[in-house]
């Protein structure tokens, strides 16, 4: 059994993969948009849930190409459990080499997040606020079908992930928001 790392000890290791400010950022959104999923689907486990998301593309900025294939080896090497290497990779099944696929309720939870919080991100962005704390779910549907805005951000991946969750898209879309707003109101 390997270990499970702190959040300070998951961030430092993120540190040490990743320079890009934009994943560094991107990890710690997706770790605290889990977290809020967590405190209501597994309350006993937010802390792991928050690591898992601020993990989720360890390799992307060193090894885009190997996409979570990377990660697994990167864990291994630094002592980690098995099951963060699943819970972290799993989010790129289908879309990269690997071959976990999102089973517990934490992955599928990440797979359908991830693409998601790029969207969100970049409408805030847009806001003259820009701020999610004035952001309405109206707004984020509309900005969900223009294919064109945020066009990296894979929409069929967000809505096989709440197919997967066995919620809708828009249910899946306004606990995201709510998510993320809730992550403002946290740092100020």
């Amino acid at each position: 059994m390997g270990k499970i790392p702190s959040y300070e000890e998951a961030k430092l290791l993120l540190e040490k993969y990743t320079e890009d400010e934009f994943l560094l950022e991107h990890g710690q959104v997706v770790g605290e948009v889990m977290a809020y999923f967590a405190k209501s689907r597994d309350p006993e486990h937010v802390e792991f849930w928050r690591v898992v998301g601020l993990l989720h593309d360890l390799d992307f900025d060193k090894y885009p190409e190997e996409h979570c294939v990377k990660t697994e080896e990167i864990m291994r090497q630094e002592g980690l459990d098995e099951s963060i290497i699943h819970a972290t990779t799993s989010h790129g099944y289908g879309l990269t080499g690997t071959k976990n696929q999102p089973e517990k309720e934490m992955e599928k939870v990440l797979f359908a997040v991830d693409e998601l919080t790029g969207i969100i991100g970049a409408a805030r962005l847009m806001r003259p606020s820009k701020s999610y704390l004035d952001m309405e779910l109206k707004s984020v549907k509309k900005k969900f079908k223009d294919k064109k805005f945020a066009a990296g951000c894979d929409r069929e991946v967000i809505k096989k992930g709440a197919e997967n969750l066995g919620i809708s898209l828009e249910d899946l879309l306004l606990e995201t928001l709510e998510a993320m707003k809730a992550m403002e109101k946290a740092a100020q």
